[in-house]
């Protein structure tokens, strides 16, 4: 045995952590490159941008070096980061942090492809995907690894980028745009939104919301919807009312500027906040409206004049100052439409929605719509506190609607507005399922929670439940859904079709094994269980 050499030695520690790198770094370095990639694709478009208005421009006030830092500097305001002006007359520095909406779709898409694309792998259909925290990490971090070098390059401009909003806007965005990326390449599985929900509702609230009808995906479905409503509603009543002014918007260029060049740069910016003005006509139409200055508030029951405004032709579409009128309390209709189409996606998931779980119940419907119009409040009022901010000081120092008046609006006129919707719409189709050609069942009974029964003990360990599972449909099947899944915990009816047939949680053996009353001729036994004895209705062999 002197002469045996022994195959099977254990690695040692060092050797396993760089075997666990080596396998990791192909994917991580994938990550790494994607995400630089999109920040570097991110810079170059608002580059390119930035260098022809600078070429076009008539009366350039610095050279390229200036137009680079200006384009780095509205990189950073895209990402929501606050600016400071340090070429002021005063000589005081001055904020700038209204970031146009518009402009911010570019670094938040350029995330979710890169993130997308790297946990897909960009392999064929029949090859795992990538681990989700290693493919959202690399992009992480390979997106930071270009916009700190960018940060410190703006800081030398006339816009200089403020550190505390940078360092907090920046990861942010890489962080969700990135996330969401993931989660829509492992097929946007309901999990970390039942999680979160689980976590922050109530205990006496959660049966109402979580359960395995579908109901947190339905509101989240409603909440988009709503959300679009209001911000397309606010876009229309923004054209009707520049469309009043159309004289004053037509002046406003000339004011501002002269020449094609400076024309076709104010009209630029003017698209670019356009979706800003969208928000803030549904600011107007929720109620606590917007203001433009500090204590100069516009609501459709008066406005105040502001005298330090600037002639640009997005401010035309202001209301004129004095008491609000009866026209301007028509702009109400715009939250009761965005309730009603709320309603109208959760009455038909109440019905439609079950599945094989059944019809939901009134009290869950309005649950259902209730959260349905919270998600909209959230929405509503990080979208209010994006598209507003400072543009100076003293009077200058906040322009916009305020972000908690915009949410509190919002989910209360969508929640009443949604809970009457929903049962209305969920009474309807009820009406119209069950019709004079099959009767209507008498009552509804309610849901009843399963006691819960002893599991065997387990010989082995469960595999621990993740956010993100393998896409369905990328070579294997999705996996069942877990038996112990916390919903299901919190909100269970008891319905028989949900046991299986072969599962026997009292220990009394398969139901299979059981004998036929007519086969088994073999003389009386003793009482055994209860699943032994015949039912009284069934056939008896003959005497």
């Amino acid at each position: 045995m002197a002469g045996v050499i022994q195959t099977t030695v254990r690695r040692s520690m060092p050797a396993s952590l760089l075997l666990r790198v080596r396998h990791r770094s192909p994917g991580l370095a994938n990550g790494l490159a994607g995400g630089a990639l999109a920040a570097g694709l991110g810079l170059a478009a608002f580059t390119v941008l930035v260098m022809l208005l600078w070429v076009s421009s008539p009366y350039p006030d610095s050279g390229p070096g200036g137009a680079l830092h200006v384009a780095a500097a509205l990189w950073l305001l895209a990402h929501g980061a606050e600016l400071v002006r340090v070429d002021t007359l005063s000589g005081a520095p001055a904020p700038l942090g209204v970031p146009p909406l518009l402009l911010a779709v570019v670094p938040v898409w350029l995330l979710h492809r890169a993130a997308r694309d790297t946990a897909e792998g960009g392999a064929r259909d029949n090859a795992p995907l990538m681990p989700g925290r290693i493919a959202w990490a690399g992009v992480v971090l390979g997106y930071l690894a270009v916009a700190v070098p960018a940060a410190l390059y703006a800081a030398g401009g006339a816009l200089r980028p403020s550190w505390a909003w940078t360092v907090l806007c920046v990861p942010l965005v890489a962080v969700v745009a990135a996330g969401t990326g993931v989660w829509t390449a492992y097929g946007r599985p309901s999990g970390p939104l039942e999680q979160v929900l689980g976590a922050v509702l109530p205990r006496g609230a959660r049966h109402l919301v979580l359960g395995p009808d579908g109901r947190p995906g339905v509101a989240a479905r409603a909440a988009a919807a709503g959300v679009t409503v209001l911000v397309a509603g606010g876009a229309v009543l923004l054209t009707v009312s520049l469309g009043r002014h159309l004289g004053e918007t037509r002046r406003t260029f000339g004011r501002l500027t002269e020449g094609w060049s400076g024309w076709l740069a104010v009209l630029l910016l003017c698209v670019t906040l356009l979706p800003n003005a969208a928000v803030w006509a549904a600011a107007y139409a929720l109620g606590p409206g917007f203001l433009l200055g500090a204590g100069i508030a516009v609501t459709p029951l008066g406005a105040r004049a502001a005298p330090l405004l600037p002639p640009f032709p997005l401010l035309a579409a202001v209301p004129d100052p004095g008491a609000g009128t009866p026209l301007h309390g028509t702009v109400a209709a715009l939250p009761l439409t965005a309730g009603a189409v709320v309603g109208w996606f959760v009455g038909r998931g109440a019905v439609a929605g079950g599945g094989r779980f059944g019809i939901w119940t009134t009290g869950r419907t309005a649950g259902a719509a209730a959260l349905a119009a919270g998600l909209c409040g959230l929405l509503m009022a990080l979208l209010a506190g994006l598209a507003g901010g400072p543009l100076g000081t003293a009077a200058l120092a906040r322009f916009g609607p305020v972000w908690w008046q915009v949410g509190l609006a919002t989910a209360v006129w969508l929640g009443l507005a949604a809970t009457v919707a929903a049962l209305t719409v969920r009474a309807w189709r009820l009406r119209g399922a069950y019709g004079t050609d099959a009767r209507r069942p008498d009552r509804v009974v309610a849901r009843r929670r399963r006691p819960a029964l002893p599991r065997p003990a387990l010989k082995g360990r469960l595999p621990r439940g993740t956010w993100f599972g393998r896409k369905r449909g990328r070579g294997s099947a999705a996996p069942a859904p877990a038996a112990d899944e916390p919903y299901l915990l919190l909100d269970d009816d008891g319905d028989p079709g949900a046991l299986r047939a072969d599962t026997d949680p009292l220990g009394l053996g398969p139901l299979s094994a059981l004998p036929s009353p007519l086969t088994d001729l073999a003389p009386p036994r003793s009482p055994g269980p209860a699943k032994d004895l015949r039912d009284d209705t069934d056939p008896r062999p003959p005497a």
